[in-house]
């Protein structure tokens, strides 16, 4: 159609840059997150992924840069928890609660209505341990009751960091599933991860970073049409940057 425009991306990140003292975390990344999508944010331990998610989230003040989300930055959201669901640290949680007092009281907190707890723990399978205390959880329980909290709000996008970290094989390709069902429904989904080829089946974008550098973005398609495999695009992409 004439003067039709793609719709602007869910997710803009532009030049971000942070140091932490004399050591640079992360160098002007760019990338986006668009409707419909999963975007997987992928690097090795310590690329500057968490820091990059941080600054989205108004955790971390970049030096340079910004990260916004329909247009504005995170803290001038109308209504932020029923717009990002963002899981970044799994520990954040009291032992003797149970699943179930944990997220009623995240709702409490958060002015969220109450009928959302049942909802979500249905949405990611936890009715088995909705009454157990949290202190008893396994890693993969732990990440699912993480990614609970996150959907209180009912968001329309979801950030999350290394939210396969625990979970067996079961449980990955339960979260690949979840994950693709969100975006198809109209969500935008950001995973950063460690682990290139888990999500070689989950990702529809791919964002590479290493040492804070974003080393190539676009649809996985593109790169994987050079590459046998998420990690031997990474891989190649390393070499050729060393050798510039």
């Amino acid at each position: 159609m004439r003067g039709a425009h793609a719709p602007r991306p869910v997710i803009e990140v532009s030049g971000l840059t942070k140091r932490f003292g004399e050591v640079p975390a992360v160098s002007d990344v760019s990338f986006s997150v668009k409707k419909g999508r999963v975007t997987g944010f992928l690097g090795p331990n310590g690329a500057g992924k968490s820091t990059t998610l941080r600054m989205l989230l108004g955790l971390t003040r970049p030096d340079a840069g910004t990260a916004r989300v329909d247009g504005r930055d995170y803290r001038d959201l109308a209504s932020p928890l029923r717009t990002v669901g963002a899981v970044l640290d799994i520990a954040g949680t009291h032992p003797r609660m149970t699943a179930r007092s944990h997220l009623r009281t995240y709702c409490a907190l958060a002015g969220l209505p109450g009928h959302r707890v049942d909802a979500v723990l249905t949405a990611v399978e936890a009715q088995g341990f909705t009454d157990r205390r949290i202190g008893t959880f396994s890693t993969g329980m732990r990440q699912r009751l993480s990614l609970a909290t996150a959907l209180l709000g009912d968001p329309r996008v979801l950030v999350l960091d290394e939210p396969s970290n625990g979970l067996d094989p079961a449980g990955i390709a339960w979260l690949r599933g979840f994950l693709r069902d969100f975006a198809t429904e109209g969500g935008a989904v950001l995973i950063s991860s460690h682990l290139l080829n888990d999500l070689e089946h989950s990702i529809d974008d791919v964002v590479l970073i290493e040492r804070g550098r974003v080393s190539w973005a676009g649809a996985l398609v593109e790169l994987l049409a050079t590459s046998s495999s998420l990690e031997a695009a990474f891989l190649h992409l390393t070499q050729k940057g060393a050798h510039r």
